[in-house]
């Protein structure tokens, strides 16, 4: 038997899945394989690493320090989230991730990012043991949270990448072609979320428009994602995956500055994770 996770992304409805996977830690839930999006790639990699509260912590602390979020650093390099601060000085230096262990975990790790010139989802296995501040995986891992209009797209090996979650939001499919045969989604809106189509199109033909591939990716985001859904749902009432999601929406904002906010949603995600606790070991002990 090979058991798998996914995490979906959201921005800071991410925090939602910091709160599951430290309940999963805490009860020493393993799996063979994981893959996580967007925030689900950045605050999932802490799950590989063990640091349990790690993710929430930071940002609880640095959500109000302009060097991690701020329209100024969108303004003077293209990137809300300051790429500096939030991939060097926060992780190697003020709150540092355990690249060793994360290393040393046997579990797969991949995260998901969209090729900006094909706009298909590139899945990239998390295995370079180089996890300095310029380790290609690090890279990755930024491509996969890097939100069109709001970063630049990230140049890896020649080619272009943003967020994951544009061309593959909740990726069940690759984990099940990783042959797990019991599957955890956390997804990170309720069960009976609905994305509309994307309001500003306009703004994102003028500003993505030599990357036609992505605005059609963007354009269409809405009908991948309720598919996603959708297919998720179906094979959780086939008994075939397994998902922890929050029973109301999260309701945060995408670069949340409140810390008690952030706390908030974080204690939806232990709610949620400790509610579904034995019916989950009994699932994946089956």
């Amino acid at each position: 038997m090979k058991k798998g996770l996914v995490m979906e992304g959201g921005a800071m409805r991410g925090i939602f899945t910091c709160g599951v996977i430290d309940v999963l830690l805490e009860n020493g839930i393993e799996f063979d394989s994981a893959v996580g999006v967007s925030a689900g790639a950045t605050f999932g990699i802490n799950f590989k690493s063990k640091q349990i509260g790690r993710p929430l912590r930071y940002n609880k602390i640095y959500c109000n320090d302009k060097r991690y979020c701020s329209v100024r650093s969108l303004v003077k390099t293209g990137d809300l989230y300051n790429v500096p601060f939030c991939y060097g000085t926060l992780p190697y230096e003020l709150d540092v991730w355990d690249g060793k262990t994360f290393y040393d975990n046997p579990m797969d790790f991949f995260c998901v990012a969209t090729d900006i010139n094909t706009g298909e989802a590139v899945y990239h296995k998390c295995d370079n043991r180089d996890y300095t501040k310029d380790g290609i995986d690090i890279r990755w891992i930024r491509a996969s949270a890097s939100m069109p209009m709001f970063a630049r797209p990230v140049e890896i090996d020649g080619g272009l990448y943003l967020d994951g979650g544009m061309a593959d939001s909740i990726p069940l499919r690759f984990m099940e072609n990783q042959k797990c045969d019991r599957i955890l989604v956390i997804e990170t809106q309720p069960a009976d979320y609905v994305k509309k189509p994307q309001k500003y199109m306009g703004l994102v033909k003028l500003k993505m428009g030599k990357y036609p591939e992505m605005v059609k990716v963007m354009r269409d985001r809405h009908l991948m994602y309720n598919q996603e859904k959708a297919y998720v749902s179906h094979k959780e009432h086939q008994g075939e995956v397994f998902v922890i999601r929050p029973s109301v929406a999260p309701n945060i904002n995408p670069t949340e500055k409140n810390p008690d906010e952030l706390q908030r949603v974080y204690d939806m995600g232990r709610v949620e994770a400790t509610k579904s606790l034995e019916k989950l070991k009994q699932y994946l002990a089956q």
